[in-house]
């Protein structure tokens, strides 16, 4: 599983590049950061300072701002990044079986990304869009990413822990699953972003003027 899971987040990666012209801005920055961040979960940083997650949530934070500038857009390949919320999901609830994370984020919980991740496969396979269901389609998918990532704090071994006492989200802590907030969800996040930037599902690719 976790190779399984180290494969999603090099895929995610790489679907974001693509998805935003090959620039290679992205690929090294996102892959440097990734790498820092993979370095110090698999020598167990983050188990011993689970507040080092806060550094994870800022710096991801200034990536996107910094990214959301990106012009040349491939819609296509940003949906795509979606589709890895299916396996993802997947993970997740294998995690909740080993006891690693709560009930609260898997879809027996309260995660309902794997919708999205259904949604953006038929979204890929469809032609002329409409473009406020494109944009309605993109809200939402912000909104359930908004709700796994509060609930994966709020279930953290820390202070400000709200929910999951019974069985708290560790496995954010360690490798190589520290990868999703600090990988997947930000290169999620993008596409969502950029996507609602963008003119909507009608070309592969589009220069934004």
């Amino acid at each position: 599983m976790p190779v399984v899971f180290l494969f999603i987040a090099f895929l995610s990666l790489y679907l974001l590049y693509s998805g935003t012209g090959r620039d290679l801005k992205v690929l090294t920055i996102y892959g440097v950061w990734g790498a820092l961040v993979a370095v110090l979960s698999y020598a167990g940083f983050f188990r011993h300072f689970p507040f080092g997650m806060l550094m994870i949530i800022v710096s991801v934070t200034l990536l996107t701002v910094y990214f959301y500038r990106i012009k040349t857009l491939n819609t296509k390949y940003l949906l795509a990044i979606h589709i890895l919320r299916i396996p993802v999901e997947i993970i997740l609830f294998q995690l909740y079986l080993q006891k690693q994370v709560p009930i609260q984020m898997t879809f027996k919980g309260w995660n309902f990304d794997i919708v999205i991740g259904i949604t953006a496969v038929l979204l890929i396979f469809s032609k002329n869009i409409p473009p406020l269901l494109f944009k309605i389609w993109n809200v939402a998918g912000l909104c359930f990413l908004a709700t796994i990532v509060s609930i994966a704090i709020l279930a953290g071994p820390t202070p400000i822990q709200q929910i999951g006492f019974e069985q708290p989200n560790v496995a954010i802590l360690t490798f190589p699953y520290t990868l999703l907030p600090a990988v997947i969800v930000p290169a999620v996040l993008l596409s969502h972003l950029l996507c609602l930037k963008g003119p909507g599902l009608r070309s592969k690719s589009v220069e934004q003027k």
